[in-house]
């Protein structure tokens, strides 16, 4: 059983034919134990510099204000091997898969995605696991994931990228690119021991720890030669001189030269030799279900099975991968082989047939070369459909991956084919499809996707429900050159016709159930030159075409007559149709777009901003938005009502495609080099944003992909946190003028029912009080006399005694009222009043019945809370409270208001001072019902 730890690269190649390129130990019957087998080291991935270049600006979460990442669909696999592990406590296999800076692990039973671990800053580069944790390398440093997630370790010491990990019991043993070896403590992240090898003599290419062999560890070279070392007394044991199974003391040997050697490394002999014609071994695995079987992995992605009794060849797994193999492993003791490669797939494949050969079993597979086309499929914005390089048309959910599927490949004569039951189909696979339109009105009728092809002519139908190719190639019968070819393709809304425009210049209809061609628009072509765009209306009234010659045409659908030509500034390049608002968008060479209103058939919008080639467009499910993609590596936003660009951001690698989800929440791209189908959440839908135009000097910041897991937010400090004039909220005053009443925030409850107390206490005292059982003493009371008795409790001959006492002067004041002493001196009622606010209308009540000098208050604290009164009326501030607080003042206190001639005098300044306001208040209010009035009576 193996699990590979790097991968084979072209530069791999050129070394010496007997470069070590992976060890593996022949298994023992009773047990076995995942032992790795290692490869070279890997080169340095592409676009590490770009992303060196712009580490500064990834920092920050998102250089745009209406996107940001959300995560990747459609990665499963890339070349670094992948990595098994046997989980006792749940008695199943798992497995682990990198996918750039984050790695997958799925259930062997059921292929399910068990947990997407967080991400790292750069590309993993290795990996290797024990029983309890994952190890992934990146750059110079490694790190150890706990449950397949979290980062909870972390070791650097290296200068050089690491290209080999192995797990050693508690400690790691990591190998990096100048053979330099370090041995850690796993748990105190401590260097153990390190070694140092001159490259030019032992360059490090593959690491295993053979079992039973107590701190020892097996090193092979590219130059070819295998090292033993006991890594406890850091000393070696036996050198294996170059061109050096049911024993622990016999491992397998994976040569640049395509041959494998099974080696006794404890008498240091041969036993036997394998060479395979496709190219250096890149990975090697044993069965240990009782068959005697070997399978090495190619570059090619063929698998040879050998057996090891009868030493031969007896079965070849070929095309099992697309690309290089990458990882081979079988489980123990059981016929399945996990395999994976570059070509973004995962395969789990059985061993039950007669033959000795592998079956597919279950797969995870994406597209294994750069998209051409997505577009969102529906209406509910679950499902993406994604046309790649590799030939193939398939299917990716937003929701969960389990929703994923594949239509396959597109075959030229799939009758034949299945007639002849041909097993390879490359002769007859159609070539990748450029552009396609899809809609699912009669998708349960009839096919509902129509593709036109690289170089062809005829355009396939497709059906999603079925995931398949469809019944017809739709082509005009009497063209017969081979020159022409399908450019732009386009499916009415009703499901029922197709509109294919070709590179002649022509512009035919198709019936999607029959395929009969229904007309052409034109005499003889629609348009001079070659066909860049077609379209048609909600309708079904209106198609409109152009072409390179810089013509925009308006058609009749029925009568296929023409209704209007207008010329363009430059060559179109792409014509995207909002059919909803009847906006139509033009990309064109000039790197600039025009939007056109096909009701007028006018142009209502330029804009201009780009500095490459516009590779596509998206609306917004409103059509107030257009999303342009371009080489220049930039997406922009112009919102079409104003004929601004309001959002702008840079990407590290030019986006391709861009599709605007029918329900508004994600923007999906597709990119040079990728293969997957990046998602990104519009910021609008919750949060905030600003939509104001962006300056003309405006310098857009780089924005790194998503990965496959959710980004998480990132807290970012206060100083780092610089205040941007886009996105300034408006703070409102708590008084917009001084002229103005101003009402509190504070919620009726707190102020409305103040004189209704009374009432409100007397509907909800109960009927009955509770009655409390009387607790017993302590010590039980008893009867003097020879026979011991209980004493009965005292009763309480008068229940009419208040056991509440009256405190008199020594009750103590309150903060309330100790403020508002404390305001009859400075003349400032701010903390009282706001001491007021936070009480309930049961303490508010309490609180100004304490003010009367029978329950502890004094005269001068009840000529401080008119005071305070006053003071609101002034201000106009907080006018209800003021209203409800001097009401309920009047209710208790009212009987000795004329009695002190101070208080008297206040009240009589209150009343003027409610009068004016209320006054004013009336004439505002009177006016208003006056034009309210006016407005639904009078005949205008």
């Amino acid at each position: 059983m193996c699990c590979t730890e790097g991968s084979l690269r072209k530069r791999d190649w050129q070394r010496a034919p007997e470069a070590v390129l992976g060890l593996l130990l022949w298994p023992r019957t009773a047990t076995l134990k995942g032992l790795g087998t290692c490869f070279p080291s890997r080169p340095e991935r592409r676009g590490a510099g770009i992303a060196a270049a712009m580490e500064q600006a990834s920092e920050k979460r998102t250089a745009s204000a209406l996107f940001a990442g959300f995560r990747a669909l459609g990665l499963f696999s890339n070349d670094i091997p992948h990595v098994v592990r046997f989980s006792a406590l749940k008695r199943r296999f798992y497995v682990t898969t990198c996918v750039g800076k984050s790695f997958h692990t799925y259930d062997v039973q059921k292929l399910s995605l068990v947990a997407v671990s967080n991400s790292v800053p750069q590309d993993i580069c290795c990996m290797a696991a024990d029983g309890r944790l994952v190890f992934a390398a990146y750059g110079n440093v490694f790190s150890a994931f706990a449950r397949n997630k979290e980062i909870v370790y972390t070791f650097k010491g290296h200068k050089a990228e690491i290209h080999l990990l192995q797990p050693f019991g508690d400690h790691i043993i990591s190998v990096d690119t100048d053979s330099i070896l370090i041995i850690w403590h796993i748990y105190s992240e401590e260097e153990y021991l390190q070694l140092t090898f001159d490259k030019t003599v032992f360059k490090i290419s593959a690491i295993l720890h053979p079992s039973t062999y107590l701190n020892k560890i097996l090193l092979g070279s590219e130059q070819g030669s295998l090292q033993l070392w006991n890594v406890k007394s850091n000393c070696l044991l036996f050198l294996f001189p170059s061109n050096p199974a049911p024993a622990v003391d016999v491992v397998a040997i994976g040569l640049m030269s395509g041959q494998v050697i099974i080696h006794n490394i404890k008498f240091n002999e041969t036993l036997m030799k394998f060479r395979q014609d496709w190219g250096p071994i890149t990975s090697i695995s044993f069965r240990t279900d009782g068959h005697p079987v070997m399978a090495a992995g190619s570059p090619c992605g063929h698998i040879g099975l050998w057996d090891l009794e009868d030493k031969k060849l007896i079965n070849q797994m070929r095309n099992a991968h697309s690309t290089a193999i990458a990882g081979l492993t079988f489980l123990h003791r059981e016929p399945l082989l996990v395999t994976n490669g570059g070509d973004n797939a995962l395969r789990i494949w059985i061993f039950d047939g007669p033959t000795g050969d592998g079956r597919l079993l279950r797969f995870r597979m994406g597209h294994s070369a750069p998209l051409t086309t997505i577009r969102y499929y529906g209406q509910n914005g679950q499902q993406i459909l994604s046309a790649s390089q590799d030939g193939t048309l398939q299917s990716f959910s937003t929701v969960h991956e389990k929703f994923n599927k594949s239509l396959g490949h597109g075959l030229i004569n799939k009758k034949r084919v299945k007639r002849k039951g041909l097993q390879n189909t490359m002769s007859v696979r159609l070539p990748p499809i450029t552009k396609f339109a899809a809609e699912e009105a009669r998708e349960s009728d009839w096919d509902g996707i129509i593709a036109c092809h690289q170089g062809k002519l005829s355009c396939s139908t497709w059906n999603y429900q079925k995931s398949t190719i469809g019944a017809y190639f739709l082509k005009p019968k009497e063209l017969k050159k081979d020159d022409i070819t399908a450019t732009a393709v386009d499916i009415t809304s009703c499901g029922n016709f197709a509109v294919i425009g070709l590179s002649s210049g022509t512009v035919d209809v198709y019936n999607m159930q029959s395929g009969i061609h229904r007309g052409s628009f034109g005499k003889d072509q629609a348009h001079k030159g070659s066909i860049r765009g077609v379209s048609v209306d909600g309708l079904n009234q209106l198609t409109v075409t152009t072409g390179s010659e810089g013509l925009l045409k308006f058609w009749n659908f029925k009568s296929k007559s023409l209704i209007h030509s207008m010329g363009l500034s430059s060559s179109p390049n792409i014509m995207l149709l909002h059919r909803d608002s009847g906006i139509l968008g033009l990309a064109l060479d000039d790197f600039s777009i025009s939007v056109v209103d096909i009701e007028t058939r006018k142009i209502v919008r330029e804009f201009s901003g780009h500095q490459g080639q516009i590779n596509d467009m998206a609306f917004s499910p409103d059509g107030r938005w257009l999303i342009s993609a371009a080489m220049d590596c930039s997406v922009r936003t112009w919102d079409l009502p104003s004929g601004c660009l309001i959002d702008c951001f840079l990407l590290d690698s030019a986006p391709l495609n861009v599709s605007m989800s029918p329900t508004g929440d994600f923007l999906a791209t597709s990119h040079v080099d990728h293969l997957g189908i990046y998602l990104w959440s519009n910021i609008s839908l919750y949060s905030v944003v600003s939509l104001r135009p962006l300056p003309t000097d405006y310098v857009p910041s780089v924005v790194m992909l998503p990965g496959t897991c959710q980004t998480q937010d990132v807290e970012v400090s206060e100083e780092t946190v610089e205040p941007s004039d886009e996105m300034i909220e408006y703070d409102s005053p708590e008084q917009l003028d001084e002229q103005l009443v101003t009402l509190s925030l504070l919620p009726e409850s707190r102020w409305k029912n103040l004189l209704n107390l009374d009432v409100i206490k007397k509907k909800n005292k109960p009927r009955e009080p509770p009655k409390v059982p009387k607790s017993a003493p302590f010590f039980i009371p008893t009867i003097p006399g020879l026979v011991p008795r209980y004493a009965a409790p005292e009763q309480n001959n008068d229940p009419q005694q208040s056991k509440v006492v009256n405190l008199g002067v020594l009750a103590q004041k309150s903060d309330f009222c100790l403020k508002l002493e404390e305001g009859l001196v400075n003349n400032k009622y701010d903390m009282a009043l706001n001491l007021l606010k936070e009480l309930g209308p049961s303490g508010i009540e309490t609180e100004l019945r304490s003010l009367s000098p029978d329950c502890g208050g004094s005269i001068e604290v009840m000529q401080s809370f008119l005071k305070m009164i006053g003071m609101m009326l002034d201000r106009k501030r907080d006018f209800e409270l003021a209203q409800a607080y001097l009401a309920l003042f009047l209710k208790l206190h009212l009987k000795m208001l004329p009695s002190e001639p101070i208080l008297l005098e206040e009240i009589t300044n209150l009343s003027s001072q409610v009068e004016e306001n209320w006054i004013h208040l009336q004439s505002l209010f009177n006016q208003s019902m006056c034009i309210l009035n006016y407005l639904k009576s009078a005949l205008l």
